[in-house]
């Protein structure tokens, strides 16, 4: 039995789904909008520190 089929047996599972994608996306706009108005200078810092 494939694990699809084990999924289509959950009631609610699209909810799952949804909940996830909504997280992530919610989280990656919110990255986006910080990377675009974060400070240059704290950019270039934070991306010197590994080499460091």
């Amino acid at each position: 039995m494939k694990f699809i089929n084990y999924l289509e047996k959950i009631t609610g599972v699209d909810i799952y789904a949804l909940t996830s994608f909504g997280i992530f996306f919610t989280f990656f706009v919110i990255m986006a909008l910080w990377a675009w108005k974060a400070d240059k200078k704290m950019i270039n810092k934070i991306s010197q520190l590994p080499l460091e």
